[in-house]
């Protein structure tokens, strides 16, 4: 091992020890110090700190920025142990703001294809793993990381709540839970335990080894599914995972317009149940689909005839 990856694996110790989870970090991070080895350096220096941030050339200059803001946080902490290390200036590959893609909003229809293909999975436990999976995903709009991290123990059957622990930023909260969303998860877990009658995970959703879920392989499997329903070709883009979040909150707004419910005192509720420090954090996944333009303009005809 050298100095550097030893170095590396204290860092990102002591800040995760602060609170930061740094799972970015912790996959690019020893790729950059890999990256000086091969170059011959025992030290970051700026020429190659840009040069591995700009190796993935048809990347974004956000994502450019992005991977040399990473090095330039360990070049600080370096600099303390070894006085070589030069530290990327600022104003090299400057932050510009994130590029916002335009995701696909699920219709109903859309989320029951998804959920009705997984038939299509040989295994019956499995299918049963990514329909639960899928489901929580649209009726709740939880992160994607949030589903996967659930344990056994996060569902209250009494209060029906799903208590999400150290999400995004260190923060748990409570998800309320629809008794048709409460019943289908119940129904999983009464599968789960005639599977695994002694699971080696605490995890709420298995893999068939009866282990956790890895990201990586609900994203490939989820790729299969968007086929299988024959979504792929969907515009604007090919539906994401993530996704089904940004259908969730722009559902929920527009249910609360036809509610006839006062919409900017229901965007604080949706961003606490969304996990969302405030309401601007919300904005980011409001899309102007035609029911809630639709919703919208009707709640105005409605107020513009109310006046004298």
């Amino acid at each position: 091992m050298s100095d550097l990856e030893q170095i590396l694996r204290d860092y990102l110790s002591l800040r995760r020890s602060l609170g930061f989870k740094l799972e970015r970090d912790g996959r690019l991070l020893p790729d950059f110090v890999a990256f000086l080895d091969e170059s011959g350096s025992p030290v970051i220096t700026v020429p190659l700190a840009l040069a591995w941030a700009k190796q993935p050339t048809t990347a974004t200059t956000y994502w450019w920025a992005a991977r040399l803001s990473m090095v330039r946080g360990f070049a600080r902490y370096v600099g303390t142990i070894d006085t070589r290390t030069e530290v990327p200036p600022l104003d090299v590959l400057p932050h510009t703001r994130r590029p916002r893609q335009r995701p696909y909003i699920y219709s109903d229809a859309d989320v029951a294809a998804l959920m009705a293909v997984t038939h299509r999975i040989r295994d019956p436990f499995r299918a049963h793993t990514y329909r639960t999976l899928i489901g929580l995903l649209a009726s709740t709009g939880m992160r994607v990381g949030e589903v996967i991290n659930l344990d056994r123990t996060d569902l209250d059957r009494e209060e029906a709540t799903l208590t999400v622990r150290h999400a995004k930023f260190g923060k748990s909260r409570e998800v309320p839970l629809h008794s048709t969303t409460v019943e289908a998860i119940e129904d999983y877990a009464r599968h789960r335990r005639r599977r695994f009658s002694r699971p080696v995970s605490s995890a709420f959703l298995l893999s068939l080894a009866g282990s956790r879920l890895f990201y990586k392989n609900v994203h490939s499997t989820f790729l299969r599914l968007v086929e299988w329903a024959e979504l792929s070709d969907r515009r604007p883009r090919r539906p994401r995972l993530h996704d089904l979040r940004h259908a969730f909150a722009v559902r929920t707004l527009t249910d609360a317009y036809r509610a006839g419910l006062d919409v900017e005192r229901q965007l604080p509720v949706l961003s606490t149940y969304l996990g969302h420090v405030n309401p601007s954090s919300t904005y980011w996944y409001l899309s102007a689909i035609p029911e809630l333009m639709d919703a919208s303009a009707r709640r105005l005809e409605d107020s513009l005839g109310e006046l004298p």
